[in-house]
């Protein structure tokens, strides 16, 4: 880990000292939950929707025995319902079918519609194992500060590993995520409120455009 990387991470620590999930939930199940439905939806709208929602249905067995219908209605207003709706009801099924729920990356990346960024969420956040989610939001500001310079978020994935020391992947995702959410924007960053813009790739060549004016 280089010293430019460590105080990129104090920085981003400094920024964002409150840096956690903000998903809600109550058990690992519950979180995996609200990660699938928070796929192109805010986490305010999904804690919106699952208050109500675990009030009906929180575990494998009672999600598989809601209709499809219900949970649709239900789950609406976050958007890709029917799709949303069912990846929930067959990952249900196979939690229950495999005698619980798992607690190994591979064993969630396995159940339908969990791909990398949801079991990395799950591992860290229920689990406490070290592991890096990448979101757009963490894709586009470790590419932007440099931190990586990647195409794709697995490849992202593994760059941020190699350039970080184990105990700090899973805060560095919440850190990569915050500074996304409320500094760092995808078209309108807010370069004048971020405290990294002499170590930023993204903020040298705005500046260098500018001057070129």
């Amino acid at each position: 880990m280089t010293e430019q990387n460590l105080t990129i991470y104090r920085l981003l620590d400094q920024a964002h000292p409150d840096a956690k999930c903000e998903l809600d939930y109550s058990t690992p199940f519950e979180l995996l939950v609200a990660v699938v439905l928070s796929a192109q939806c805010t986490d305010k709208r999904v804690n919106r929707v699952t208050a109500e929602l675990f009030k009906v249905a929180s575990t494998p067995r009672q999600f598989a025995d809601m209709s499809l219908d219900e949970l649709e209605r239900r789950i609406f207003s976050c958007g890709f319902y029917h799709n949303k709706a069912v990846a929930i009801k067959k990952l249900s099924e196979e939690i229950l079918q495999n005698g619980g729920m798992p607690n190994t990356f591979e064993g969630l990346e396995k159940l339908s519609g969990v791909g990398r960024k949801t079991a990395n969420v799950v591992c860290s956040e229920a689990y406490g194992l070290p592991a890096i989610a990448v979101d757009t939001h963490v894709f586009r500001v470790a590419n932007r500060l440099g931190l990586v310079n990647e195409k794709t978020p697995e490849a992202t994935e593994k760059s941020l590993m190699n350039a970080f020391d184990r105990d700090k992947w899973s805060h560095l995702h919440h850190l990569l995520i915050f500074q996304g959410r409320y500094v760092c924007k995808s078209q309108r960053p807010e370069c004048d409120k971020c405290n990294l813009r002499a170590y930023c790739n993204y903020y040298k060549k705005l500046s260098d455009s500018t001057e070129k004016v």
